[in-house]
């Protein structure tokens, strides 16, 4: 059976990912690959990265948006739909975003990463077209 690839982009300071069934560290992986149900409502798609996942650079670990910040998803999701339910409807949704991606279960993700075959290309300016560029938007 062939292997099936997909890229993903992580934050650099996000930690390795964890052996299936091993505490979830935030690693990100399983959001960044495929939504969980509620992130597949919240996405509006079935594939890609989940629209509520959120890096936190206080914790250095990515976070479900629907449980650490539950009002702002469902403003993003719905603006002007019923805007005084939405902070009764925020707590719901933590409750069901706790339960979709399973909190405190472990690691339910099989997914094993490699590393790029080759890095990414980085573009460098010379300082001769850094300047010419800065001179031409004096002009």
């Amino acid at each position: 059976m062939s292997k099936t690839y997909q890229r993903i982009l992580i934050h650099p300071d996000a930690a390795n990912k964890p052996a299936s069934g091993a505490p979830c560290n935030g690693c990100g992986v399983c959001c960044l690959l495929e939504p969980c149900p509620l992130g597949m409502l919240l996405s509006r798609r079935r594939r890609g990265a989940c629209v509520a996942v959120q890096w936190s650079d206080t914790l250095h670990q990515y976070r479900c948006g629907a449980l650490v910040a539950p009002q702002e998803m469902l403003q993003n999701f719905a603006p002007s739909a019923f805007p005084t339910w939405i902070p009764g409807l925020s707590k719901a949704l933590a409750f069901a975003a706790g339960r979709w991606i399973a909190v405190n279960q472990g690691c339910d993700s099989s997914v094993e990463l490699e590393e790029p075959r080759e890095a990414p290309m980085t573009l460098q300016i010379s300082p001769t077209i850094e300047k010419a560029a800065q001179l031409g938007a004096h002009e």
